[in-house]
């Protein structure tokens, strides 16, 4: 029987990344997202590419009832996974505090941190009852440096860095792993989705040094979900050679 590998966000970016570089390892997936006709295409892709079984779930991770449901309804033998990555997340805006738009602070808090337990809930039982499993949580180097303007997006990542130590310790006693993984700049949709759309502002953001691919990420997550049974990676952080922290990249003119 393949092993399962769970992978929220999964339409693009590093959830897609993951979800490709686990098909090459075999595992079949559960993979979730908004854009039905992308989850479809990857579904086709995945399959025909690499011989394994992908079950695609078309649902918004900030809604609750959506997600029990789409995992409670899973045939049986979809509801043992072996591995869940927490990839679903956002940054919407960028300004100060008092000229942000509450409407983008609930969107990221209800996706970067609810969505994360929701998903969690659902899955964890299993890997209760089992003894065994691998959660990772992706968060960024903003849950460990503020920067200007970052303000409830860093706030939501870093409830991810504090969720994932609690999970850690309430996870203890049933043998589950907990990671941590705090990307660097990647070249993905994150700046057009931060951005509303705005593809110049966005394409900034990544000129005048290397950034890492969806790729790059996605083989740090593979690496530290195939190291042996005692061993666990707790907390990792990962950013291109030319970033020191969350706000200081050396771009070159």
């Amino acid at each position: 029987m393949s092993r399962i590998a769970c992978i929220t966000g999964a339409t693009s970016g590093i959830g897609k990344a993951c979800a490709e570089r686990y098909a090459q390892a075999g595992y079949d997936l559960i993979i979730t997202g908004r854009r039905v006709d992308r989850l479809q295409q990857l579904q086709t892709a995945f399959q025909t590419r690499y011989g394994i079984n992908v079950m695609p779930l078309h649902l918004d991770v900030r809604h609750r009832q959506e997600v029990e449901q789409a995992f409670q309804l899973l045939p049986t033998q979809w509801q043992q996974v072996d591995i869940l990555i927490n990839n679903a997340g956002l940054a919407l805006g960028l300004s100060p505090l008092q000229d942000g738009d509450p409407s983008d602070w609930d969107t990221m808090i209800d996706t970067n941190v609810k969505g994360l337990l929701y998903v969690t809930r659902v899955i964890s039982p299993s890997m209760i009852a089992r003894r065994q499993g691998h959660i990772v949580n992706i968060g960024s180097t903003a849950a460990k440096d503020t920067y200007p303007n970052g303000n409830v997006y860093c706030a939501t990542k870093r409830a991810v860095e504090a969720l994932s130590e609690a999970m850690r310790i309430d996870f203890l006693p049933y043998g589950i792993k907990v990671t941590a993984i705090h990307p660097g700049a990647v070249e993905t949709e994150f700046s057009v989705v931060r951005f509303k759309g705005d593809e110049q502002r966005a394409a900034q953001v990544y000129q005048g040094f290397q950034p890492l691919t969806p790729a790059d990420v996605a083989e740090v997550i593979f690496y530290c979900t195939s190291l042996p049974a005692h061993v666990c990676i707790n907390d990792l952080v990962l950013t291109p050679t030319a970033q020191a922290n969350a706000h200081l990249i050396y771009k070159t003119p």
